[in-house]
């Protein structure tokens, strides 16, 4: 299914998170597990320290325009780290960009669609929480 080049996309949604290594460690290792498995070829790492909440993210445009311009497909650890908006993960798909999470390998279009839609439903309950903490006190 996924065959031929790569370009991986790593990001972290808070600056400590990045320079403490650990979130993208596991990203990283994630991603070389999954390309291991069949000999398949990195061509680039691009890494991002943004909050998912953002399509404008310039790490995530560049990743997006490497795959385009040399056939690759765009890899990611799971899809959270792509985004949680549905609109934006099938926006994607429309696009041609081709993407696999390395937690999720065998998921098909229809798979990363029902993905996306529980994502935007996680990202929202993860605000609502956030928005409330000050209000408990």
């Amino acid at each position: 299914m996924h065959e031929g080049k790569f370009v991986a996309y790593l990001r972290v949604s808070t600056a400590r998170q990045g320079h403490s290594g650990l979130g993208l460690e596991a990203q990283r290792a994630a991603v070389a597990g999954f390309l291991s498995r069949a000999n398949l070829r990195l061509m680039a790492e691009l890494v991002e320290v943004e909050s998912g909440c953002r399509d404008d993210r310039p790490k995530l445009a560049e990743a997006l325009t490497a795959c385009r311009l040399h056939n690759a497909t765009l890899i990611i650890a799971k899809l959270d780290r792509l985004s949680r908006d549905a609109h934006f993960l099938l926006g994607l798909q429309k696009a041609g960009v081709q993407f696999v999470a390395a937690d999720m390998p065998e998921a098909n279009e229809m798979v990363v669609g029902l993905m996306a839609v529980v994502a935007q439903a996680e990202r929202k309950m993860i605000s609502d929480r956030t928005n409330t903490k000050g209000l408990d006190g």
